[in-house]
């Protein structure tokens, strides 16, 4: 069957499936505390966990060891990293060259000039790690004709065999679009169009084919590179050579209003081309990063088609059309292509980073001025080098933060298991004005990050990010009892018709089958309901843009 905005459904599925929850869990976690290394036997005890980290992450073991401060142990990681360094670079694994480079210059430790890497030598391996990377060397489009264009779009097609429904088969497939950034073949789609061959639960055949908009008869093979489920995209492989190679553009232009043009195979008709204009560039559909809103016509098939400017630069990869609303659809902005092909052209599964906190945009005096912590996983990376809920992050590896996606870009761009300095004004709500650094490793993203903040941390705390609430409790035992002492603005509690200072009662908390969304039962006098006591029951994802 054709594609049918997989990744839309999969965003709003958890209101469907609250109806069917695994049980509850009444036992509260302990709550990490950061180890006194004054003790000697608590340093001895981080020592022997930081070489066994070695072996793993050399990254990670150099971390700890920065923030445990012992100058034996730092230099003995920075060395591993630094052989490891060398090795990526003998073989040519330009991309992890890159991730240990910086996670070097960003801990604080040593002179990479005097172990052979100056900043021209770094240079030429951040030139050379882009340059074997398809799309990302290719000047400016010339303007051609519509045809030329079309021509450089692909129909992928996932044959899946033979599906028996009532003792009839029938043809079993997705069918999606493309295009080619690459003379040699390489093009970019959707992750949902290809998700059935990369999901390791599916064992079921299948197998990964295009067509070309000049020859829709021939079904040229083609193999799944790199994929990103966050934000769906997938880099291909055809054995081919691209009739047309379209240049990566920008879509930082984009305003609402700009004419865009939409090629792709919706219900799998082939050479389609369709038009319109942005409606909105910031809607909030992935959990990293924003969208493209657009009124172009596309329809089931079109999924991982361009959205192009006159000139045929690609400024967008189209993914969703809402079959509910006629020109409700949407768009992968290409700086995010651009930003993650070298981690789609090094293959495999993209493992997003994150720091084990939550926020939103600060704004102070009516302007943009950093990004807020309002929670700070215990345990996390970020709380271990020193962040806590009330700072607010301002610059981030290297890069000036005003926003959450400020952040957010600086995220996509860089590997998981790395280092990055961040710079941030501590206690920023209360008026602070003095200013810290931290080296802080990048964790991969977890799946569920709601589902770790509240298996790692109490409810007291872990309502914060995951309903909105911050609470203190009132009992002891058994029975939940707290106060709420916090709102967040525009959060679940605040939609919901919660209140500061009044008093609460969670009686049961509960996840779904699949871990991607959680409920709580409360019982409540809610003061914007007259006081009146009363059970609600209010549910989250366990995924939003707002965790990183």
């Amino acid at each position: 069957m054709h594609c049918i905005l997989k990744k839309t459904q999969e965003i709003f599925a958890f209101v469907l499936s609250l109806f069917i929850f695994s049980c509850a869990s009444n036992v509260e976690p302990a709550v990490f505390e950061l180890p006194d290394y004054t003790e000697e036997n608590v340093r001895a005890e981080e020592i022997k966990r930081i070489n066994e980290f070695l072996e793993k992450d050399e990254v990670l073991a150099l971390w700890r060891a920065t923030l445990l401060g012992d100058e034996g142990t730092i230099q003995k990681c920075y060395q591993k990293v630094l052989s490891s360094l060398k090795e990526t670079e003998e073989s040519s694994d330009y991309q992890n060259a890159f991730r240990l480079l910086n996670s070097l210059a960003f801990c604080g430790h040593g002179d990479l000039s005097e172990n052979g890497y100056s900043p021209q030598k770094i240079k030429e391996i951040e030139q050379k790690r882009l340059n074997l990377v398809p799309g990302l060397s290719r000047s400016k489009s010339e303007k051609n004709h519509v045809s030329t264009y079309i021509s450089g779009t692909v129909t992928v097609w996932v044959d899946k065999g033979i599906k028996i429904e009532r003792g009839l088969g029938y043809a079993d497939r997705v069918i999606g679009s493309g295009f080619f950034i690459s003379k040699d073949g390489y093009l970019i789609t959707n992750h949902h169009v290809i998700a059935d061959l990369v999901d390791p639960k599916n064992k079921d055949y299948s197998r990964l084919f295009v067509k070309l908009a000049e020859d829709s008869d021939t079904r040229i093979p083609a193999k799944v590179i790199g994929y990103d489920k966050i934000l769906d995209l997938a880099l291909l492989k055809a054995e081919t050579d691209a009739p047309f190679v379209f240049n990566l553009g920008s879509s930082e232009g984009l305003e609402v209003g700009t004419r865009i043009f939409a090629i792709g195979s919706p219900a799998g008709l082939e050479r389609t081309l369709t038009s319109g204009i942005v409606s909105a560039t910031d809607r909030k559909l992935f959990t990293l990063g924003s969208v493209l809103q657009f009124d172009a016509a596309v329809n089931p098939g079109n999924s991982g088609g361009p959205c192009i400017d006159e000139s045929g630069n690609v400024q967008a990869v189209v993914f969703a059309g809402s079959v509910q609303y006629e020109g409700l659809n949407f768009a992968i902005p290409v700086e995010y292509v651009k930003s993650l092909l070298p981690a789609l052209y090094a293959g495999g599964k993209i493992s997003h980073p994150w720091i084990s906190a939550f926020g939103r945009t600060w704004r102070d005096l009516g302007k943009n001025a950093g990004l807020l912590l309002q929670y700070v996983l215990p345990g996390g990376s970020a709380f271990r080098s020193g962040l806590r809920a009330g700072d607010a992050i301002i610059e981030a590896g290297g890069k000036q933060i005003k926003t959450l996606e400020d952040f957010q870009n600086v995220l996509i761009a860089t590997p998981a298991r790395s280092i990055i300095k961040i710079r941030y004004i501590q206690n920023a709500l209360d008026g602070g004005l003095e200013e810290k650094e931290a080296a802080v490793y990048l964790s991969p993203r977890p799946e569920s990050p709601g589902r770790t903040v509240y298996e790692s941390d109490i409810i007291a705390n872990a309502f914060v990010p995951i309903f909105g609430m911050k609470l203190v409790p009132t009992s002891e035992g058994r029975r939940k009892k707290f106060s709420i002492v916090q709102i967040l603005s525009g959060s679940i509690a605040d939609e919901s018709g919660f209140s500061e200072n009044e008093p609460l009662e969670v009686r049961t908390v509960k996840m779904n089958e699949d871990k991607t969304a959680i409920y709580a039962e409360v019982y409540a006098k809610n003061r914007k309901r007259g006081y009146i006591d009363s059970v609600q029951m209010i549910a989250a994802p366990l995924d939003s843009p707002y965790y990183f």
